[in-house]
């Protein structure tokens, strides 16, 4: 059966946090929202959305415990519920943190390490297909290792080009482990599409690097030629030669599909002292989606959005209009998600701050009741599955 993958998600993030004692964190949003206990209600809000597609990963820093050592206790319990419901699972293996006794993304032991647990998943669930293996590893390792906000807490081009190289290298080690195990899988880079607008003429030099860096990860993962400025800004902080071009021979892209993140923060102004801030939906979904569509000519999915109440429903159908655009200009557009399924906690700060802060994002609020956002998108998969279904053309996607 082929379908158009009406998506959501359930957010588990777990970033490590410096406190201002010093002292790190685990900012875990499946124990901040109530998932742990309440996984069972969670699935079936999935199928009350009428939602067959959901991207879930289990707590990485829970389950592998040490080298070749994993806990699948939890795991085994919540996959083989998705698997009774019909629920089919985008599998999310590495959301934002490492274990505890891998430290952190400058480890350059990481990469195998994470690979022997991607395959170890696979051999345990091999009926699964689809594997979003790292999320967005710009943001992750923009965040940890060039702001300073998480785990490693760095903030240098050399902390970023060297997380960079090893998540990047991580991501597609687990996709040739998951590959020997299941040679059907599909892998959904969900990465953070980006844009930044020079604010007056000086600031165009900076955004114009801007630019080219958002694209690294994906150039690294795809083995994409990377500009001149991008290949010197890489070896001049730390990536080898020999590194760069072994991403060249991997060949992974043929079994993916590119997953665009858009939200309202995505599109960003570069003032001339170099700072940024949002800008708001300048271009939008559709601009920004074709930008990266063109660079890498692949299979692409909206793989998440959201917005604060009151606008949710409105950027809900002005996100949903850019991508159904792109549909009808024959842009292979395989889904849709609105992330996530319940409320968030504590992303105003980017989790940086342990505040206990609802964010109303989900479509349902944390006591599991729907929010308007959650009625128009279930309105919004009833209304168009079966378009879409007759619509389809290009790309199948089986399950």
């Amino acid at each position: 059966m082929s379908a158009f993958m009406f998506a959501t998600g359930i957010e588990n993030s777990y970033p490590t946090i410096k406190l201002p004692d010093g002292t790190m964190q685990r900012v875990d949003e499946l124990e901040k929202t109530g998932h742990y206990e309440r996984w069972r209600e969670d699935f079936a809000l999935v199928k009350e959305m009428g939602i067959e597609f959901l991207r879930y990963g289990p707590p990485y820093y829970r389950v592998h415990t040490g080298p070749s050592q994993y806990d699948w206790a939890f795991t085994d319990e919540t996959f083989g519920a998705l698997r009774e419901l019909g629920i089919t699972p985008l599998v999310d293996l590495l959301h934002f943190g490492l274990p505890d006794w891998l430290g952190n993304f400058q480890n350059p032991a990481f990469p195998e390490h994470f690979a022997a647990y991607a395959g170890a998943f696979a051999a345990r669930f091999p009926d699964l297909q689809f594997y979003t293996p790292i999320n967005e590893i710009f943001v992750t390792t923009m965040f940890s290792a060039q702001y300073g906000w998480w785990n490693e807490c760095l903030a240098s081009d050399q902390a970023f080009v060297t997380a960079l190289k090893h998540v990047c290298r991580a991501g597609v080690l687990a996709m040739q482990a998951i590959l020997a195990v299941q040679p059907g899988a599909t892998f959904i880079q969900s990465e953070s599409a980006e844009y930044f607008h020079p604010e007056t003429p000086a600031a165009r030099p900076l955004a114009n690097f801007l630019n080219q860096k958002r694209f690294l990860s994906l150039d690294l993962t795809y083995g994409y030629p990377v500009s001149v400025a991008m290949y010197e800004f890489l070896l001049k902080n730390g990536m080898t030669d020999a590194e760069y071009h072994w991403f060249d021979d991997q060949h992974i892209k043929a079994k993916c599909i590119m997953g665009t993140d858009y939200y309202r923060t995505n599109e960003r102004m570069v003032r001339e002292d170099g700072s940024t801030y949002p800008a708001g939906d300048v271009f939008g979904y559709y601009v920004i989606a074709k930008q990266y569509f063109d660079r890498y000519r692949m299979p692409l999915m909206h793989t998440e959005t959201n917005l604060w109440e009151p606008d949710a429903v409105n950027w809900l159908w002005r996100q949903w209009a850019n991508a159904y655009r792109l549909k009808q200009d024959g842009i292979p557009l395989v889904g849709f998600t609105w992330y996530s399924l319940l409320d968030q906690v504590d992303w105003d700060t980017a989790l940086r701050e342990n505040n206990g802060r609802v964010n109303p994002l989900g479509l349902y609020d944390l006591d599991r009741k729907i929010r308007p956002v959650g009625r128009a998108y279930q309105r919004l998969i009833a209304q168009w599955k079966d378009v879409l279904r007759d619509e389809s053309y290009g790309v199948h996607i089986n399950y």
